[in-house]
């Protein structure tokens, strides 16, 4: 992979934005402040499990499936093959665009090679939560799972589908035949046959559903600036992640491949998005967890709640080794480091450093639940700060402790910090000289 003196994608040809813990960093910010200095903004994995939450101009946008850039007139955006498609939850979200006025018109397609989650598949994901039998995994009962499960199994439904009705009813009556005769699952499949043919009308009247591989292959071929955005975070990958407490996909910059149609060597500059502390929601280990006051204080201070379910977020101390763990698998250019104003008040500051396994520090994240649930952290305790840092415009505006904390991560992580957010609105951000 290349990778460019560009650490901050103001000026990449291709740059990818990947959370770099277990979600929820704040991804969606820096892709829509990058998205306006880009030609096209693609989402390149997960579905509608995703939150990506957006203030612009007192007005709060929550994305779950449209990519971050569709608020900038000049940015095609892009859902790529990778990614799931909710189809009705897509456009309630283009809805949100109508009500405040954001023409959005030949400026988003869908890949034609996506899968199509369907109510089926959603009914699937709810009852395989709430079977006793099985392990509860916290998923956000978005059809996730079982609709990665059809496109492996080959029994998926796909985007593409929708251009050729006759044969997607075959399909999508084939599909609920197994759901049936396996899962017992029953759904009203008149009802949403009515449901998608009305809404595939409108794509294929707008032309929304187009090969987007060759379209982004000839874009770069012109010249034409590209960010892959991200959803959910590495320790959520299918492969890498806190197995089996992840999602479905492939979270991390080979899901840029993947999930695009995009070589390895086109990729210039990969940031990794780092909440100033540690947030997972949903079931699995978590060993900078914090079950005190400290720990509510992160919850209500940071608003922790998930954008997707609402669910509230366990919070911790920052976790250094996941993080290298992350610039392992990802080659992070480097960090953006957000939410650190959500730290203003705290009198003293811990970072996890070390994880400590059977007495001896370990340089791995253990792959067995068994051995990472019980691993000793090391910490380090920095000074903390008191004053407000959200109208700091630069670096060093900072309180001089907040400085200390960002160059300690730094140091720790042995890549620079180009971004640190202050704030949730768009303009509350620091480009890090």
């Amino acid at each position: 992979m290349q990778i460019s003196k560009c650490i901050h994608g103001l000026k990449s040809r291709l740059t990818a934005i990947i959370g770099a813990q277990w979600g929820d960093e704040g991804k969606g910010k820096l892709v829509d402040i990058l998205a306006e200095k880009y030609d096209f903004c693609a989402r390149f994995n997960g579905g509608a499990n995703a939150g990506h939450t957006i203030v612009v101009g007192g007005v709060k946008y929550a994305f779950h499936l449209l990519p971050c850039g569709i608020l900038y007139q000049t940015c095609m955006n892009v859902i790529g093959n990778g990614v799931v498609v909710n189809i009705p939850t897509m456009f309630e979200e283009l809805a949100q665009l109508d009500k405040n006025k954001v023409d959005y018109t030949g400026r988003l397609v869908i890949s034609n090679r996506a899968h199509l989650v369907v109510d089926g598949l959603l009914e699937a994901d709810a009852k395989s939560e709430s079977d006793s039998r099985k392990k509860f995994l916290g998923t956000t009962k978005r059809g996730i799972g079982p609709t990665y499960s059809a496109k492996a199994l080959r029994q998926g439904l796909r985007v593409g589908d929708l251009l050729h009705w006759d044969t997607f009813l075959l399909k999508y009556h084939a599909l609920n035949a197994k759901l049936r005769e396996q899962e017992g699952i029953q759904i009203d499949t008149q009802k949403e046959i009515n449901t998608l043919k009305e809404y595939r009308d409108i794509l294929v009247n707008r032309n929304m559903i187009v090969d987007t591989i060759s379209l982004i292959s000839n874009a770069r071929k012109d010249g034409r600036r590209i960010l892959a955005e991200g959803a959910n975070a590495t320790m959520l990958d299918i492969d890498y992640g806190t197995y089996p407490y992840v999602t479905s996909s492939s979270t991390n910059v080979g899901g840029v491949c993947t999930g695009l149609g995009i070589p390895p060597s086109a990729i210039e500059t990969v940031i990794g998005i780092v909440k100033a502390y540690t947030t997972r929601v949903g079931e699995g280990p978590f060993p900078t967890e914090l079950t005190n006051e400290t720990g509510k204080y992160l919850q209500k201070t940071g608003h922790e709640f998930g954008a997707t379910t609402g669910r509230p977020r366990r919070c911790g101390w920052l976790d250094i080794p996941i993080l290298r763990y992350s610039i392992q698998i990802n080659g992070h250019s480097s960090i953006n480091l957000t939410k650190l104003d959500i730290l203003t008040g705290l009198e003293e500051i811990k970072i996890g450093v070390n994880y400590i396994l059977n007495g001896k520090v370990i340089d791995y994240i253990p792959a067995q639940l068994e051995d990472l649930a019980q691993v000793d952290v090391e910490y380090i305790t920095l000074k903390g700060w008191k004053q407000d840092i959200s109208d700091c415009k630069t670096f060093s505006d900072l309180p001089i402790e907040a400085q200390n904390y960002v160059k300690k991560i730094e140091e720790l992580l042995g890549i620079p910090v180009s971004w640190i957010g202050n704030g949730p609105q768009r303009e509350k951000i620091i480009l890090k000289d």
